[in-house]
C-alpha cells in the first residue's frame, strides 16, 4: 500500500489502476479481491496482510475490521494523528483544493478510547450492534471500545433486555446519548409506535436515565434531534480553539446548535447573534443562553444562508460549524460581499473545507492558523477548526 487517504482505506496501484482497500497501513504487502470497478478505481476487499508495516498493532475490538465504525484500530494512535495531518494538508486541502496549508497545523488531542457521549445502534433478530463496513449487515457488539462507560453500561442493560419477552420487537435502531450522569435514550426506527411502559422499563433498568432533554454537566440541555458534540474529553478544547483571539463588538454564530460557541462568544463581544435552523436547537439555545444569564446573545431561527443574505451590517467576526456538506457558493460568496475582518471555520468535513477555503481565499482572505482536533479517533473522521483573516 502507498498511503492513508481520506475515508480510512489505504491506496495502491496497480497495472495503471488505483486500488482502495480498508485496514491497511502504508508500506505493507496484502492479498484483496476486488469487489467493484469504476474508471480505473477498484474498490477492494482486505483478506489476508501478507508483509504488515513495523506500525501496525493489535486492534483490541473483537469485531475491528467488521464493524464499519472504526477504521485506524491497528495503527498506534500518534501513527493516527501524522496520518490525518498529511491527509488533510496534502491530499484535501493542496490536491484537491488547490490550497496551500500552513506550515504548522497544530493538534489538539486526547483519550483515544472511550470518548464518545452518543451512539447509535441497529436491532435485528434478538442482537444488537453497528452496520458492518459498506453493508446493511448488522455486526453484534457485547460492548464498544471507543465509547464512554455509560453508554457500554447501557448496552448492558439493553442486551439483558433483548432476551425478555417484554422487548418490542418492531423496534429497529435507537440513540445513546449522556454527560456520564445521566442517560437520554432516543428511538429513530421503529415499525409500530413505542410504549410508554417500555421507557418506563428502561428507566428501570438503566441507571440515570432521563425522560426528555439531557442537562448536559449542567451547562447546556440538549434535547432530542439536538446536534451536540460527541468527543466527552475535547468539548471544552474544541471552544477555545474556536473563539481564542475574537472580540469586539458584534459577533455572529452560524449554524449555532444548542449554543455550544455562542455561550463562549458573549463574554467577549459587546453583541452575539446565534442562528440556527433546527426547532429543538433554537428552544435549546435559548434555554441555555437564559440560564447563563447572557442578555446579549439574541437566537435566529433561520437558516444560515437566507440570515446572511439579509444582514445589512457587517460583524466584526463570523464563527460557521456547518454540517459535513459544508457552506457552500452561495454562503462563501455572500461572506465575501459582507468582508467580515475575521471568520472562523469549524468543519467536519476536510474536503468540503478545501472547497470553501478556495473560495474565501479567492475573496481574500488568508489563513492565519489551523488546528486538527482529533473529535474522533480510530475513525478517519477529522475536525479542523480555521481562522481567517482579510
Amino acid at each position: 500500500m502507498e498511503k492513508l487517504v481520506y475515508g480510512g482505506d489505504g491506496l495502491a496501484r496497480l497495472d495503471g489502476r488505483v486500488l482502495f482497500a480498508p485496514f491497511v497501513l502504508p508500506g505493507e504487502r496484502i492479498r484483496a479481491r476486488a469487489e467493484q470497478e469504476r474508471h480505473g478505481m477498484v474498490r477492494a476487499r482486505t483478506l489476508e496482510v501478507l508483509a504488515p508495516a513495523a506500525e501496525r498493532v493489535a486492534a483490541p475490538c473483537p469485531v475491528f475490521g467488521r464493524c464499519g465504525g472504526c477504521h485506524y484500530q491497528h495503527a498506534p494512535y500518534e501513527f493516527q494523528l501524522a496520518a490525518k495531518r498529511t491527509i488533510l494538508a496534502e491530499e484535501e486541502l493542496r490536491r484537491l483544493g488547490k490550497v496551500d496549508p500552513p506550515a504548522d497545523i497544530a493538534i489538539v488531542a486526547a483519550e483515544p478510547w472511550g470518548y464518545r457521549n452518543r451512539i447509535q445502534l441497529h436491532i435485528e433478530n434478538g442482537r444488537l450492534g453497528y452496520r458492518e463496513a459498506h453493508s446493511h449487515k448488522l455486526c453484534a457488539i457485547e460492548s464498544c471500545p471507543i465509547a464512554s462507560p455509560k453508554i457500554n453500561e447501557a448496552i448492558g442493560a439493553l442486551r439483558a433486555m433483548l432476551r425478555d419477552p417484554r422487548w418490542p420487537r418492531f423496534l429497529r435502531s435507537l440513540e445513546i446519548f449522556t454527560d456520564e450522569r445521566q442517560v437520554q435514550l432516543n428511538v429513530l426506527a421503529t415499525d409500530r409506535p413505542i410504549a410508554r411502559r417500555f421507557f418506563d422499563w428502561c428507566a428501570e433498568s438503566i441507571p440515570g436515565l432521563v425522560a426528555g432533554p439531557l442537562d448536559y454537566e449542567d451547562r447546556f440541555r440538549v434535547s432530542t434531534n439536538s446536534f451536540f458534540q460527541v468527543n466527552r474529553f475535547l468539548i471544552d478544547r474544541l471552544v477555545e480553539t474556536a473563539v481564542d483571539g475574537a472580540e469586539g463588538n458584534a459577533a455572529l454564530d452560524l449554524y449555532a446548535g444548542v449554543g455550544l460557541f455562542s455561550l463562549a462568544l458573549a463574554p467577549r463581544f459587546r453583541e452575539v447573534v446565534a442562528v440556527e435552523s433546527g426547532t429543538a436547537a433554537i428552544r435549546d439555545l435559548e434555554f441555555n443562553a437564559a440560564r447563563a444569564n447572557l442578555s446579549n446573545l439574541r437566537a435566529e431561527q433561520r437558516l444560515a444562508e437566507d440570515y446572511l443574505n439579509a444582514l445589512e451590517h457587517t460583524p466584526d467576526f463570523i464563527l460557521l460549524d456547518p454540517p459535513r456538506a459544508g457552506l457552500g457558493k452561495s454562503v462563501v460568496r455572500r461572506l465575501a460581499e459582507l468582508r467580515p475582518p475575521s471568520l472562523t471555520i469549524v468543519a467536519c468535513d476536510p474536503a468540503t473545507l478545501a472547497r470553501d477555503l478556495a473560495g474565501l481565499i479567492a475573496a481574500g482572505y488568508r489563513i492565519d492558523r489551523m488546528t486538527l482536533i482529533d473529535l474522533f479517533p480510530q475513525t478517519f473522521h477529522v475536525e479542523t477548526v480555521v481562522r481567517l483573516l482579510r
